[in-house]
C-alpha cells in the first residue's frame, strides 16, 4: 500500500500546481492557451502517448477476435483445439487480464490525477495573479462576481479540454489509425472505405463546431451576466429592502435569465441536428465495412476471420464516433468559454511598475507634490497644479467641499493612479519609479468605507502586518477601541471573539465597528505614513472622544494626512490645505486660517458640529 501511495504521489506532482507565468497573457485565443499552460506540456505529452497507447488496445482486441475466429474456422479437432493453440489463448488471456487494463488504468491515472488536480490550479492561479494586477479602474468598470465567475470559468473549461482532448480524441486518433492498419491489412480497399466515410465525418463536424463554438461563447456571457446581476443585488441586498425594489431586481433578473435562456435555446437547437447527423452518419459505417469484407470474402480474399474483425472494428469506430463527436463538441464549448474569459480577464494592465522598479526603502514620511495634476483622462475635474511639501513627523488636514479633490490626492499618493503631469515623491524618491506594493507597505490607509474580508476578525486586524504577535495584535484592538466589542461577537457557526467571522464586507459589524477594526490595522501596521480619510466618520461622540488620545499618540513620530468634513477632527493639525475645485487656494494652521477670514472660516462658521454643506458647495 504504501509504494501504492507514493507511486500516487509522483504521478500527482509531476506538474508544479502553481508555477508563475512567463509574462502577460496573450489576448489571441491558441497563445492564451499556451500560456496557461506552459510548463505542463512535456507531462501533457505523455498523457497523450499514454492514451494513443490504451487505444491502440481497442484495434488489438479486433485482431485478437479475428485471430480466434480463424483458429476456430481452420481447427479440424474441437477437442484438441485447446492444446492446438494454448499459446494464442494464453496470450489472449493475459492481453485482457493485464496488458489491456494496465494500458487503460495508467492512461486513467493520468487523465484523473496527474492533470486535472494540476492544470486548474495553474490556470486558476496565473489568472487570478493576473487580475489582481489590474488598476482600480479595472474592477471599477466590472461586477466583482463576474470576474471571479471568469476566472474559474476559464480554468475549468480549458482543463476540461485537455483532459477531454487527450481522453478521447488522442485515443480515437490511435483507434483510427489502428484500425486502417488492420483493414489495409485484409485488403487496400477496405481501408479505402474508411478513409471515405471519415473524409465525410469531418466535413461534417467542421460545418458543425465552429458554430457550437460562436453559441457557446455566447452561452458563456449571458450565464457570467446572470451571475453578475445576482451577486450585484444579493451585495447591496441592504439597499434593495431599504428602497422596496424587491420587484425591480427581479425583473433585472429574470431579464438576464430570460437572455441566458434564448442562448441555451440556441445551442441545444443546434445539439440536437448535431446528434441526429452524427447518428446517420455513424450508422454508415458498420454497413459498408461488414458488407464489404463479404464480398471480399465470396471472392476468396477475406477470411470469417477478417469480416468478425471488420464487424468489430466498425462498430466500435461508430460507437466511438458518437462519444468522440459529444466531446468534440463539449471541448468546443470550453474553447467558447476559455474565449469569452480570455477577453475579460487579459486586458494589459494600465497601471504598471516601472521595468527597472525597486523596492522602497523604509522612508522618514517626507510627501512632495510636484505640480501635480490629474483628471481621470478628462478635460476638467481632479486636481491641478498642486504644490504641496509634507515634513516628516507633520500632520496636515485636508478640507475642501465634495469633489474638490481631496481623496484624488490621497489615492495619487497610493498610486492608485498615476498622475498625469507633475512628480510626486517619498524621501525625494519618484513615486513610479519604486514597485507599487513597496509604496503601499509604507503607508497606513484607513477611510470612511473601511473594507473588512469575511475572515476572522483576528485575520482582518493582522492585516496590516501578518507577522504581529497575538500580544501585538490585541493591543492594537485595544488602543482602538475595539476589543471589548470583539470578545462579544459570535457568527452564526458558533465562532466567538476573535475566531469569529465578520461576513462579506463586515456586514455583520456596525459602520463603527467597522472602522475600529481598520483602526486597529492601521495602528498594527506602524507605517511611516498615516492617511486617515473620515476615518473616524462612523463614531459616535463618545467612541472618538475615547479614541482620540489613542489617535494623537499614534501620530506621534508619523507624517499624518487627515481628511475630515468635521472639521473639529483636524482643528489641531499642524497645517491644514484648503482645496477648492482641484486647487491649494488656503494653507495655514487653524487659528491663522481663521484669522484671514476665508473659504475655511466661512465652513467652520457654517459648521456646528455637522458637516461642510450643500449650500456651501451651491453658494460656490
Amino acid at each position: 500500500m504504501t509504494q501504492w501511495h507514493r507511486l500516487l504521489g509522483r504521478l500527482a506532482n509531476l506538474i508544479d500546481a502553481f508555477a508563475p507565468a512567463g509574462g502577460p497573457p496573450p489576448r489571441t485565443l491558441w497563445a492564451f492557451i499556451r500560456w496557461c499552460l506552459d510548463g505542463s506540456w512535456p507531462v501533457i505529452w505523455l498523457a497523450c502517448l499514454v492514451s494513443a497507447l490504451a487505444g491502440s488496445m481497442e484495434v488489438v482486441s479486433a485482431w485478437y477476435l479475428g485471430v480466434i475466429v480463424d483458429s476456430v474456422s481452420n481447427s479440424g479437432d474441437p477437442q484438441g483445439y485447446v492444446l492446438q493453440y494454448w499459446p494464442m489463448l494464453l496470450g489472449y488471456v493475459a492481453f485482457f487480464l493485464a496488458v489491456r487494463p494496465l494500458a487503460f488504468g495508467v492512461s486513467a491515472a493520468f487523465n484523473g490525477i496527474t492533470l486535472p488536480i494540476n492544470i486548474y490550479p495553474l490556470i486558476q492561479s496565473r489568472l487570478h495573479r493576473w487580475t489582481l494586477g489590474h488598476a482600480v479602474t479595472f474592477f471599477d468598470n466590472d461586477f466583482a462576481g463576474r470576474i471571479a465567475q471568469k476566472q474559474a470559468q476559464t480554468a475549468n473549461a480549458l482543463t476540461l479540454t485537455v483532459t477531454e482532448s487527450i481522453n478521447a480524441f488522442v485515443f480515437a486518433i490511435a483507434s483510427l489509425a489502428g484500425s486502417a492498419v488492420l483493414l489495409a491489412a485484409i485488403d487496400w480497399r477496405i481501408a479505402v472505405v474508411l478513409f471515405v466515410w471519415l473524409v465525410g465525418y469531418i466535413w461534417m463536424i467542421k460545418w458543425f463546431m465552429p458554430r457550437v463554438r460562436s453559441r457557446s461563447k455566447a452561452r458563456a456571457a449571458a450565464r457570467a451576466n446572470v451571475t453578475g446581476q445576482v451577486v450585484d443585488t444579493i451585495t447591496n441586498v441592504k439597499t434593495v429592502k431599504l428602497f422596496g425594489h424587491t420587484d425591480h431586481e427581479d425583473r433585472a433578473a429574470l431579464d438576464a435569465l430570460g437572455l441566458f435562456r434564448d442562448r441555451m435555446l440556441e445551442f441545444g437547437t443546434l445539439s440536437t441536428a448535431f446528434r441526429f447527423a452524427l447518428m446517420g452518419v455513424a450508422g454508415i459505417l458498420p454497413v459498408v465495412l461488414i458488407f464489404s469484407t463479404i464480398l471480399l470474402w465470396r471472392q476468396g480474399i477475406a477470411t470469417p476471420g477478417d469480416i468478425a474483425a471488420a464487424g468489430a472494428v466498425s462498430m466500435r469506430i461508430a460507437q466511438m464516433t458518437g462519444w468522440v463527436s459529444f466531446t468534440l463538441m463539449g471541448v468546443y464549448s470550453h474553447v467558447g468559454e476559455v474565449e469569452d474569459g480570455m477577453r475579460t480577464i487579459t486586458p494589459p494592465h494600465t497601471l504598471t511598475d516601472a521595468p527597472n522598479a525597486r523596492p522602497l526603502p523604509r522612508i522618514a514620511g517626507r510627501v512632495g507634490f510636484e505640480n501635480v495634476g490629474f483628471a481621470y483622462g478628462r478635460d476638467a475635474g481632479g486636481i491641478e497644479g498642486i504644490d504641496l511639501v509634507i515634513e516628516p513627523g507633520q500632520r496636515i488636514g485636508l478640507v475642501g467641499a465634495s469633489g474638490a479633490g481631496k481623496s484624488t490626492l490621497v489615492n495619487l499618493l497610493m498610486r492608485l493612479y498615476d498622475a498625469e503631469q507633475g512628480q510626486i515623491t517619498l524621501d525625494g524618491i519618484d513615486i513610479s519609479t519604486v514597485t507599487q506594493d513597496s509604496l503601499r507597505q509604507q503607508i497606513a490607509t484607513v477611510t470612511q468605507e473601511t473594507a473588512m474580508f469575511n475572515r476572522t476578525a483576528r485575520d482582518n486586524i493582522l492585516y496590516g502586518r501578518p507577522d504581529a504577535t497575538e500580544e501585538e495584535m490585541i493591543e492594537a484592538a485595544k488602543r482602538a477601541e475595539a476589543h471589548d466589542f470583539i470578545l462579544d461577537l459570535q457568527d452564526h457557526m458558533g465562532r466567538k471573539g476573535y475566531e469569529a467571522f465578520l461576513g462579506e464586507r463586515g456586514v455583520k459589524l456596525s459602520g463603527g465597528q467597522r472602522q475600529r477594526i481598520a483602526l486597529a490595522r492601521a495602528f498594527l501596521k506602524d507605517a511611516p505614513v498615516l492617511v486617515l480619510d473620515e476615518a473616524t466618520s462612523a463614531l459616535d461622540s463618545e467612541v472618538e472622544a475615547a479614541i482620540q488620545d489613542t489617535l494623537i499618540d499614534v501620530m506621534q513620530g508619523k507624517t499624518v494626512i487627515a481628511i475630515a468634513h468635521r472639521l473639529s477632527t483636524i482643528a489641531q493639525m499642524d497645517r491644514i490645505i484648503v482645496l477648492d475645485h482641484g486647487r491649494i487656494v488656503e494653507e495655514g494652521s487653524h487659528d491663522t486660517l481663521l484669522a484671514s477670514d476665508g473659504l475655511y472660516a466661512r465652513y467652520w462658521k457654517r459648521q456646528s458640529g455637522g458637516f461642510i454643506g450643500i449650500e456651501e458647495t451651491a453658494a460656490e
